[in-house]
């Protein structure tokens, strides 16, 4: 698990390093709002209830094409109320690239669809609760892909729609290495937000 960590610490660190020498040309910090859907185990447990989640995306692009950002959710009560699941929440943390389509230029209004894609952590945690006795917290490496847009209304200020699929990634439990086969926890998050760039 310690690799994990150390992958993700390491592909955050390259998108923040990388993020500034492009912030010249369009840096943004975007917080946003999500509702979190289709989430699953490989198990069968399907917990497709659409709870909320928030969190804020900071990245750049080179002229409005290529890019990196960072990206941080946060998902309490993810799987259900606490009076069955207790305390319980996800919390991502991704490091991904991003391209786009700057129709409109990189300067005024224009509209910007993007794809993005990366690599980070997974952290879930459930403290038990009536439905669910077992206190359980992992931390796993994980991935996420998805598309969006960002429309901006002037120089500095937007909104920004996005789709995510967000998945875990198998642990290999009989060494510290990843395993990059799909993981069985997974979900998809649809959030929209403001941009400022």
């Amino acid at each position: 698990m310690r690799g994990a960590l150390k992958a993700c610490v390491v592909v955050a660190t390259m998108a923040l390093i990388w993020a500034p020498a492009q912030a010249r040309a369009d840096g943004y910090v975007s917080p946003w709002v999500a509702a979190n859907s289709g989430v699953g185990f490989e198990s069968g447990n399907v917990f497709d209830n659409g709870r909320a989640g928030f969190g804020v995306t900071a990245g750049a692009m080179g002229a409005g094409i290529f890019g990196g950002e960072v990206d941080f959710g946060y998902s309490p009560s993810f799987f259900g109320t606490t009076s069955d699941f207790g305390s319980n929440s996800v919390i991502d943390v991704m490091g991904n690239l991003i391209v786009g389509i700057p129709v409109g230029g990189t300067h005024g209004g224009g509209v910007r669809p993007y794809v993005t894609a990366g690599l980070g952590l997974i952290r879930t945690q459930v403290d038990g609760g009536i439905l669910f006795p077992v206190s359980s917290s992992t931390n796993d490496f994980g991935w996420n892909a998805g598309l969006g847009v960002m429309g901006f209304f002037n120089e500095h200020f937007g909104l920004r729609g996005d789709l995510r699929y967000l998945r875990t990634l198998e642990n290999n439990s009989s060494s510290t290495n990843i395993d990059f086969d799909p993981g069985g926890f997974h979900f998809w998050r649809a959030s929209a937000g403001v941009v400022i760039r």
